[in-house]
């Protein structure tokens, strides 16, 4: 099955209908299981290990015991540095060393986009615009734009073809919506936001890219 979208400009009006590539994206091609592992790699690659605690050798402390054994109706205890001991060294603690990185090869990465192109496609939850062009910074005419479009005030990711300064500012004070490219976009932004918006030569480039 394939899907066909309505374009629209940035009055809102259509100018024409889109078709994702049967061979591409279809709803054959889901693979849930898949766009999950990716996420997990995404949001481990993600981590810093900057937690970090200090063990034994790594802590000025006396080496005097408390006091003695027995005799004082006390519970046993060891020396100052002992690690029960409030602000001293911790056992098993988080340490800065631990590599949470993970790893996909690129076949399954661009298996796990297309699934999560045909999963937003199947819920109807893209939509295309013919271009964006703005001659200055001016995030007044972009919310314009998403208003006539029925897209304002939802979670949107708008996906351009390159990078673009003027677009970029326009878009990013706006609430709600975030801004990627054709060459950057992954998975996880795409099941991260409830609606998706393609520009023709930003998805041109995707399906470059996945073919």
């Amino acid at each position: 099955m394939s899907y066909t979208y309505t374009i629209l400009d940035m009055k809102g009006k259509k100018i024409g209908d889109q078709t994702m590539s049967k061979d591409l994206f279809s709803e054959e091609v889901i693979n849930e299981g898949l766009i999950h592992e990716y996420v997990v790699m995404y949001l481990s690659n993600q981590r810093q290990s900057t937690a970090h605690t200090k063990n034994r050798s790594e802590v000025r402390r006396s080496g005097r015991k408390l006091y003695r054994q027995k005799g004082t109706g006390n519970a046993r205890v060891g020396d100052a540095g002992s690690p029960i001991r409030r602000k001293w060294w911790v056992v098993f603690g988080p340490r800065k060393y631990r590599n949470w990185t993970k790893d996909m090869n690129t076949k399954m990465k661009k298996k796990a986009l297309r699934s999560a192109l045909s999963l937003k496609a199947k819920t109807e939850t893209i939509f295309w615009a013919d271009k964006f062009t703005l001659e200055e910074v001016k995030t007044k005419l972009m919310v314009d734009a998403l208003k006539n479009m029925n897209l304002a005030e939802k979670k949107l990711l708008v996906v351009l073809p390159e990078t673009n300064p003027i677009l970029g500012k326009s878009l990013r004070n706006i609430e709600g919506v975030t801004y990627t490219t054709s060459a950057q976009l992954n998975p996880y932004q795409l099941m991260s936001h409830r609606n998706v918006l393609f520009t023709n030569d930003s998805f041109a480039k995707i399906e470059d890219r996945l073919s």
